[in-house]
């Protein structure tokens, strides 16, 4: 199975000419080509796709992907070698509460 999975981009950096850089997978780190999102940077959220960042999403979509993610932990963790981490708390919030995130549409349903 090939997963599209959103990243956040904390570093860049040129590789022999390509341009590289590291994507943090909420806790999981890997090394991602950016040649196909030039528009990319740290703190940018792209999807990746068999080490290629081959979109720019923001957050929020980033997130609630990450999330429905989750919830198919073996496909993830057949993907990344790894499970993903827990999703972190948002600090600031009353009671240590996280932001809920909505729930994905089923496929062909309107939005």
């Amino acid at each position: 199975m090939c997963l599209g999975i959103p990243g956040r981009i904390t570093e860049v950096h040129d590789d022999a000419g390509l341009r590289m850089g590291t994507a943090d997978f909420g806790g999981v780190r890997r090394e991602v080509c950016l040649s196909c999102t030039p528009e990319a940077g740290v703190g940018s959220y792209v999807i990746v796709h068999v080490g290629f960042a081959i979109t720019v999403v923001d957050e929020t979509e980033a997130q609630r992907t990450l999330d429905v993610l989750r919830a198919m932990a073996g496909a993830v963790e057949a993907e990344l070698g790894e499970p993903l981490p827990e999703r972190q708390q948002e600090s600031g919030r009353p009671g240590g509460q996280g932001r809920s995130t909505p729930a994905l549409p089923a496929p062909g349903s309107p939005r």
